[in-house]
């Protein structure tokens, strides 16, 4: 194993930087959300303090093979991941939850000069600086609070290392395709002339197997997109009742996407922000999407966006991909 970790005085993380997204934000885009044909709820609000719970519990269900199969990939192949980089990388992670995968990431990178977790929950994003700081001795560790698929810019503490940006749980599928598309665009400007991207992508497969992972027997899932109610009634003074709807996950093949709802079990009306939403037996709020791609079809992506692919790993099942992506400053023609 590689020597990991610069020297330091101290394995206690900064001061988290940034705030997520506040009240305002919330009320703007669910009233938005909610005032469309197709109800919606934009998916990054699922992710208060339980939301982030609920998350990191449905990672461990049996049927949500996403994060051990991604695990066991970095895990695998964390030496050839680190060979095809820089030593002294700033680790930028995209969505950091519990950063339950940076130690398989670390394994193999040689003298990290800063870990960059970035989350919209404050508390989630706070347990994981203090995870990463005390199981990586003299790792510098700077916590963002903010909504990474907004323009961002990172506090300049570490300027002269390379970013490596790590997007890692296939998360990429919450974006339509050409929302992703941009997106990467603008993690190439965040990333650098000398920056690369590991990030994670689940794959096209069986329906079956798609639709249990997001709905698994345990009803955590359906727990989790629930909870968005639950928030809703907290922040904005909301009345739904959670037992009049119900968790919907289907995987629609001809968009290669899992959509996942809230359905209404019955004629009913609530109120958010002092507004008034009626909803009919069966109607839907629209909570998340999860595009899934072959890995061909995703590195036509990432051309397009401005990354030239430098490797890919994939299990003995095809279930999940892991890409290593550098930053080619010009997009190729789609």
């Amino acid at each position: 194993m590689r020597d990991r970790a610069r020297d330091a005085d101290s394995t206690a993380p900064g001061e988290i930087v940034g705030l997520g997204p506040g009240e305002r934000e919330l009320r703007d885009a669910v009233l938005a959300g909610l005032s469309t044909a197709q109800k919606q709820i934009p998916c990054k609000f699922l992710y208060d303090d339980r939301g982030a719970e609920l998350f990191e519990a449905i990672c461990d269900v049996d049927e949500y093979y996403p994060t051990r199969t991604e695990i066991g990939l970095l895990a695998r192949h964390c030496d050839e991941i680190a060979a095809a980089l820089e030593p002294g990388l700033a680790i930028v992670d995209l969505g950091s939850g519990s950063a339950r995968k940076l130690d398989e990431l670390l394994a193999g990178l040689c003298r990290p000069a800063a870990y960059a977790p970035i989350d919209i929950c404050r508390e989630s994003l706070r347990a994981a600086a203090h995870r990463a700081a005390s199981r990586h001795p003299g790792l510098h560790v700077v916590p963002v609070c903010a909504d990474y698929t907004e323009p961002l810019e990172l506090p300049d503490v570490f300027p002269e290392a390379p970013r490596l940006l790590f997007f890692p749980g296939s998360t990429i599928g919450n974006f339509r395709p050409g929302e992703a598309r941009r997106f990467l665009s603008r993690l190439g400007e965040l990333a650098g002339p000398r920056g690369a991207l590991l990030i994670g992508v689940d794959t096209t497969k069986d329906p079956q197997i798609l639709e249990a992972a997001y709905d698994d027997r345990k009803g955590v899932t359906a727990a989790f997109n629930l909870n968005v109610l639950a928030r809703l009634n907290r922040e904005l003074g909301a009345d739904f009742d959670l037992g009049a709807f119900s968790h919907r996950a289907v995987y629609n093949a001809a968009r290669a996407c899992v959509e996942m709802h809230l359905v209404s079990k019955r004629a009913q009306r609530a109120r958010v922000a002092g507004a008034s939403f009626s909803f009919r037996e069966g109607e839907t709020i629209h909570t998340e999407n999860s595009f899934k791609y072959a890995p061909r079809h995703f590195a036509r992506l990432a051309r397009a966006a401005g990354w030239a692919p430098a490797r890919c790993f994939i299990d003995d099942q095809g279930l999940f991909s892991v890409h290593l992506l550098r930053f080619a400053e010009r997009a190729a023609p789609s």
